[in-house]
């Protein structure tokens, strides 16, 4: 298929976990990338109506091959256990002829980088979801599949490798949102 789904923030909700999960039934993708703030809230979000860490824990061991999952703010240790991954709070590499740099987003900004013609800074932890080309780079964040906040949507990014394309849809009835070409 030559797809990659991008998210952020489910924070323990467990009909988000499950919407991933039925995502990857129909896309079949070749890879999920969940840059952080898996199972927990936080002190500064309420309580998802559906919070099921365990539940969402057993969503994602159902796609543990896929998955690259980035260390966000409310994670933790055990969230590393029970799925067997060890969370990265920056992971850095090439996608598609792209460096990509992934973080949650608390930690790092895109000026810690010298972000060169065709790199995309990919983060999340704002909740508000962001696709933009700046100079000759990319800045791309999935928004929440959760906690949407700026009156903006939950949502989640696809990214076709064969159209080098990122889309934003909305989780719940997977409306086209927005998309970017990754060309300089």
């Amino acid at each position: 298929m030559n797809k990659i789904l991008i998210v952020s923030d489910i924070h323990g909700s467990k009909e988000a976990s499950e919407k991933l999960v039925s995502l990857d039934y129909k896309y079949n993708f070749d890879r999920i990338i969940i840059l952080g703030d898996i199972n927990y809230n936080g002190a500064r979000n309420a309580v998802p109506l559906d919070y099921s860490p365990k539940d969402v824990s057993q969503n994602l061991l159902n796609l543990k091959e896929k998955l690259t999952i980035i260390k966000g703010n409310c994670d933790s240790r055990v969230d590393e256990f029970v799925l067997g991954i060890k969370f990265k709070d920056l992971v850095e590499e090439t996608i598609n002829g792209h460096h990509f740099i992934m973080t949650h987003g608390d930690l790092y900004s895109p000026s810690d980088f010298d972000l060169r013609p065709g790199d995309v800074y990919l983060y999340g932890h704002t909740h508000v979801y962001k696709l933009e080309k700046e100079d000759d780079h990319f800045i791309i964040n999935p928004g929440s599949t959760t906690f949407p906040k700026e009156s903006t949507f939950k949502t989640y990014i696809i990214y076709d490798l064969n159209k080098d394309e990122m889309t934003l849809f909305e989780l719940n009835d997977d409306k086209f949102i927005k998309n970017i070409e990754l060309n300089v």
